[in-house]
């Protein structure tokens, strides 16, 4: 006989918990005290929650559970510091997260995906394919499983920006969004945290309207149609303009400035002309550009154009940076970390 399927309380927001008591028969203020005790507290065990009966606590331990994703192990890089995570989901499912340290701050680049659908020629995580959404539960339990084995500190900031694209799961992410930044949630703030897409324009409206007002990152790439499609697939669906056209409407929305992501790949999208499109770009919008140099996805065995491309040589980025802060636009160049352990951006992968 199968066992009765346990009710998964991470991922669960303030007003569902309450609602989840007030139909077991309990009062509703009683998932105002599990919620502080999952998200502030952290706690995974229903004995550790004192405030409520024993035998309210053996019910809950029967009928649910708090983990919604087993550790499985984790690499540090010895050159950066740089921390990747391995976790497995109930139905056997891998996925990656990675906490990169900084001086004042360390952020968790979190997944929300099992593999992705996008084929972006340039990342590791389109090789894997695309296996599913992660629910609520797990895109929130990395952080709370990373916090728990990151021994170097404490983990400040979130970036939706690991395996996956989390517009194309945009409910659940949303829900995660709201955990992180509920008002009984001490841990993080909505300055702390940003969602990086690759484009799906009206999604990106939608997340405006949330009021969420949350930052938002884009994978830009290229500013020309027909290199962005070569490069990102994606691009023949939702175009450039659209995205732009969306970008404009978020920033204005929420009065928060876009960042540009953009990983530079040899005699694609490092020329005199990629200078000049950027800078008209960034004139229309408050925004700044976060310079990413390409990292080798050679682990993955890619094939087609994925195996032909190169890193623009570093004092050629610089160059082009300058260029382009010439122009009173910010620019940022990213320094590479964990590149050594496959855990800079675009190389998470899980071959098995």
């Amino acid at each position: 006989m199968n066992k009765t399927k346990k009710v998964q309380l991470k991922g669960l927001t303030i007003s569902e918990l309450r609602d989840y008591f007030k139909s077991i028969g309990e009062s509703a203020f009683r998932g105002e005290q599990v919620f502080n005790w999952i998200y502030n507290h952290k706690v995974t065990d229903f004995n550790e929650m004192q405030n409520l009966s024993k035998e309210l606590r053996t019910r809950l331990d029967e009928t649910c559970e708090i983990a919604a994703l087993d550790f499985v192990t984790s690499e540090n890089s010895p050159s950066t510091g740089t921390t990747k995570f391995l976790f497995k989901t109930n139905d056997d499912k891998n996925i990656e997260s990675v906490v990169i340290p900084e001086k004042e701050r360390s952020t968790l680049c979190i997944s929300t995906q099992v593999g992705c659908p996008l084929d972006c020629k340039f990342c590791a995580t389109g090789l894997m394919g695309y296996k599913r959404n992660l629910t609520p539960g797990e895109i929130v339990d990395q952080y709370f499983q990373s916090a728990k084995n990151y021994e170097d500190g404490e983990i400040t900031n979130i970036v939706y920006m690991g395996m996956g694209e989390p517009l194309l799961n945009f409910d659940n992410t949303l829900k995660s969004i709201k955990i992180f930044t509920a008002e009984l949630n001490k841990g993080l703030s909505r300055h702390r945290i940003t969602v990086s897409t690759s484009g799906i324009p009206h999604k990106i409206k939608e997340l405006a309207e949330s009021e969420l007002r949350i930052k938002l990152a884009f994978s830009l790439h290229s500013c020309f149609e027909d290199m962005r499609t070569k490069i990102m697939p994606i691009n023949k669906k939702y175009s450039l303009k659209e995205n732009i056209e969306a970008i404009k409407f978020y920033s204005k929305k929420t009065k928060t400035r876009i960042t540009y992501e953009y990983t530079m790949l040899k005699g694609i999208n490092d020329r005199d002309e990629d200078v000049k499109a950027l800078v008209k770009l960034c004139s229309n919008t408050p925004s700044k550009i976060n310079i990413i140099p390409f990292n080798s996805i050679k682990h993955m065995a890619p094939e087609g154009i994925s195996s032909e491309l190169e890193p623009t040589p570093l004092n050629e980025i610089h160059e082009f940076a300058d260029k382009v802060r010439n122009k009173n636009i910010t620019v940022m160049i990213r320094e590479t970390q964990g590149d050594d352990i496959a855990a800079a951006c675009g190389q998470l992968a899980v071959k098995h």
